[in-house]
């Protein structure tokens, strides 16, 4: 197992950090929150998961080993695969996730872009006292369910400048999505950040 990588960042990508390891350039799949912290040509160090498939060898990276250990955790339950691990890291923080799940709470769960109420429900019964106790600020009660950043447009524009684009570019995309976002919002939900980092992309694209 590859427990972790370290070295410069190589390149960004909207959903892909290549980390230069001894010469080797290492593709590592990470959340839009992961990514929005890195910036190509400084130094990195992931803490990494190696998911093996028959045709495929795909690591995922994290920001600290407690994320990388909810992402393992979190494939324990039945129907959870990588991808959908990490889309809900990308959108509670590791904390978040064990309140939610320590407190029964199926809005927090369906907030992530892929789970149903009766998958929350679900969720909610297989993962139960596999989590653990919070760790971090929720332990003091700061809320359930809380994202993973303060706000999905502070989390969305670090992203962007971190793929390379401008503030005045960022700025721009942002105020493209944010309609995607509000309805989220009015809706109950949280703002899908992943799903509105491929938006914000597709509208930069459109304006080159």
């Amino acid at each position: 197992m590859i427990a972790f990588v370290s070295g410069p960042v190589a390149a960004l990508a909207p959903t892909t950090a290549v980390i230069e390891v001894g010469g080797i350039g290492m593709a590592v799949q990470c959340a839009p929150g992961t990514l929005a912290a890195l910036r190509i040509g400084q130094e990195a160090r992931l803490a990494t998961s190696l998911v093996v498939r028959e045709d495929s060898l795909t690591l995922y990276g994290f920001a600290d080993d407690d994320e990388r250990q909810i992402f393992e955790l979190l494939q324990t339950a039945s129907g959870v695969g990588p991808r959908l691990a990490q889309a809900m890291l990308a959108t509670h923080s590791p904390d978040a996730l064990r309140v939610a799940v320590a407190t029964g709470d199926e809005k927090a769960l369906t907030a992530v872009s892929g789970i149903g109420k009766k998958g929350a429900q679900k969720l909610l019964l297989e993962l139960k006292d596999r989590l653990g106790e919070p760790v971090g600020a929720h332990a003091a009660g700061q809320g359930i369910g809380a994202p993973v950043s303060a706000s999905w447009r502070d989390q969305l524009q670090a992203a962007l400048i971190g793929l390379g684009y401008a503030t005045r570019e960022a700025d721009e995309a942002v105020a493209a999505v944010a309609p995607q976002a509000e309805e989220a919002l009015a809706a109950g939900g949280r703002p899908p950040v992943p799903q509105l980092l491929r938006a914000a992309l597709q509208t930069l694209n459109r304006a080159r």
